[in-house]
């Protein structure tokens, strides 16, 4: 079988004859650390570690009032931006990770009525090169890949343009200005994809990113959730299955309490499941497994060992346990891989997942 027809069967939640390789990571993995350890500078991960998915694009820019993002202030070692959502951040130089809020506009209904017309009108500008996207697709799928389309939705579009102090209050305190939110983005969304799949094509599916979690439980109640994130999350996963696409949830922190609601909205697969955070996807999978693929869950603590009694510990833990009960399963980090994890050790991990990824 080829790397697309595994994924395909693998997201229909079938057994298909062995399970398929995926990966996150930090830009300054690939970029600063490994060329110095063998990895090929400036090589595209997906054709060192052959892998069955390829990221070809769909990131499309979403700010209300995008291209209008100004540089405040500069440091040798940060930089801050006001950028077309109203939200002024913090970012540091050469080195991933997610900026500090400083302020922002919207945090009201009347900066929200501003901020909410430019979203409900197509713009073609937002998504760039369309042609670099057919390029990318038509490379991917010459290699045998799944292809897929990336984008945030309405959680993580909340806290980029509220702020958490600001989005989490809300959704007790202002709920209908939630929801209109939710409706705008979702709206927003409809109107780009469709412009996206029409003018690039359609890729094979797709990665929504919600970070719904963090270290010690979800950002809300499963009942919020349920209530304001739920419908706009049906909305989008059944928009994105009218064109034939599976789609894959991406959801950092502890997630647990909220899979039943990933399912209800249609996801067929959840990723990274972070074990720092208290996810197991053997546990997961004893309980979600006729409902849902499952793709991560390799601890990168024990990666970082970078000792490879540990490391193959961790991977035949997991992998065996998804193969004895035949559950969809993807290998990826439990998020993405980090810098301090050597190069020889994510190849070995991999190639001890490949020696045991047989059905």
């Amino acid at each position: 079988m080829q790397p697309r027809e595994v994924v395909q069967a693998l997201l229909r939640h079938e057994i298909s004859e062995r399970m398929g390789v995926y990966e996150h990571w930090w830009e300054e993995t690939l970029r600063d650390a490994w060329p110095s350890q063998g990895y090929p500078e400036g090589a595209a991960p997906e054709d060192v570690f052959d892998y069955d998915i390829e990221n070809c694009g769909g990131w499309f820019n979403t700010e209300p009032f995008h291209g209008t993002t100004e540089t405040l202030e500069e440091t040798d070692e940060w930089i801050l931006r006001r950028d077309g959502r109203g939200a002024t951040l913090r970012y540091w130089k050469g080195k991933s990770g997610t900026p500090e809020h400083v302020d922002f506009a919207v945090t009201d209904w009347d900066t929200w009525k501003r901020y909410r017309e430019p979203l409900l009108t197509l713009d073609p500008s937002r998504l760039g090169d369309i042609e670099e996207v057919r390029k990318r697709l038509a490379s991917a799928r010459e290699k045998g890949r799944f292809t897929v389309y990336g984008q945030l939705f309405v959680f993580e579009l909340l806290r980029a343009t509220m702020g958490d102090q600001n989005f989490l209050p809300a959704l007790l305190l202002e709920p209908d200005l939630i929801r209109d939110f939710c409706q705008v983005y979702l709206e927003h969304y409809r109107l780009h994809f469709d412009y996206l799949f029409r003018e690039a094509g359609l890729p094979d599916g797709m990665f929504i990113y919600e970070d719904l979690g963090f270290s010690n439980g979800l950002f809300c109640s499963p009942a919020t959730l349920r209530e304001l994130i739920l419908p706009y999350e049906r909305e989008l996963v059944g928009f994105l299955k009218e064109y034939g696409l599976p789609v894959i949830l991406h959801s950092c922190g502890d997630v647990r309490q909220a899979v039943p609601i990933i399912i209800e909205a249609g996801y067929d697969c959840l990723q990274p499941m972070e074990a720092k955070a208290g996810c197991d996807v053997v546990e997961l999978a004893r309980e979600y497994g006729d409902r849902l693929a499952f793709m991560g869950n390799i601890n990168v603590v024990e990666l970082t060992t970078n000792d490879k009694t540990r490391v193959e510990a961790e991977v035949l833990t997991k992998v065996r346990a998804m193969r004895e009960m035949r559950v969809p399963y993807f290998f990826h980090s439990d998020h993405s891989i980090p810098p301090n994890i050597r190069y020889d050790t994510y190849r070995y991990a991999l190639d001890v997942f490949r020696q045991n990824w047989t059905y």
